[in-house]
């Protein structure tokens, strides 16, 4: 395993240049994606799959006739698709997607935003003068956490301590099934019951789905592997950056060489809204 452990060693300079550019971020407007990935409803999640898994997005918003009207996530296809055995080839994109969509302004504070995302535990849609301008993400969020006391918290009292696990000789089918029935985003994949990768459904999608690669390949094979983990005592604002400099969106958690959960970017979000 990969540890972080002195931060300051391993990213000189990156927490204390982060605090400052931190300070700009005050409004949504700051932080949302304005390329907005649009799709038909009477698309195919098949293709739903690939185009998410060609431009690495997890989501993509439903429009009919030029009105947005739902939004379809990786989440959607692998718990009402593959986790119930069915073809992605086989079912429309409306009749999975999530409606009515989760909004709000592009004026509304990072605060606001992030209390909204977790009470509604969705991606934001931003609009203005009844126009969709942007989206935005939990890994948005997590990219300009302010300097606040709240993200001096430890990780400890946020993360999931359930840490899912699949051995390296699993299929990519069965750990994706995994995925899709537990609804989580990421398995820890094991080698010798020890863990030794992650497995997540952005690799699932950008992989696999969108090359359509068959799935039966073991997943040791294609975790991405040492796995990055982080000690308990680390602080949201210190595992926001972790993630920032790594580009990942979850980060394993350990305590005297042992494996006791893990936080990811919804996590994090969820903390900073408290």
């Amino acid at each position: 395993m990969e540890r972080v452990i002195n931060l300051s060693r391993i990213f000189p300079g990156v927490l204390d240049r982060a605090y400052e550019r931190s300070k700009k971020y005050q409004q949504v407007r700051d932080i949302m994606s304005q390329e907005v990935v649009t799709i038909s409803p009477n698309v195919m999640m098949d293709e739903a799959a690939r185009i998410m898994g060609e431009k690495h997005i997890g989501s993509l918003i439903v429009m009919r006739k030029e009105k947005p009207i739902g939004i379809i996530t990786e989440r959607d296809l692998l718990s009402t698709i593959l986790a119930r055995g069915r073809e992605p080839e086989e079912v429309e994109v409306s009749s999975i997607m999530s409606t009515p969509l989760i909004k709000i302004i592009p004026t509304a504070s990072i605060k606001e935003a992030a209390q909204t995302m977790t009470k509604k535990r969705g991606r934001l849609t931003v609009f203005e003068d009844g126009k969709l301008v942007g989206i935005v993400t939990a890994s948005d969020l997590v990219r300009t956490l302010p300097d606040a006391p709240e993200t001096m918290l430890e990780v400890v009292d946020f993360m999931t301590k359930m840490v899912v696990t699949a051995d390296e000789k699993a299929t990519v089918a069965s750990v994706a099934k995994i995925m899709g029935e537990k609804r989580i985003g990421s398995v820890i994949i094991t080698s010798q019951e020890k863990p030794m990768g992650i497995f997540t459904e952005r690799d699932l999608l950008s992989s696999f789905l969108a090359k359509d690669k068959p799935l039966s390949i073991e997943v040791g094979e294609v975790a991405s592997s040492p796995l990055l983990v982080a000690p308990s005592w680390i602080s949201v604002h210190h595992a926001a950056h972790i993630m920032t400099s790594k580009h990942i969106r979850r980060l394993p958690i350990i305590e005297k060489e042992e494996l006791i959960g893990i936080i990811t970017a919804r996590d994090l979000v969820e903390a900073y809204s408290k």
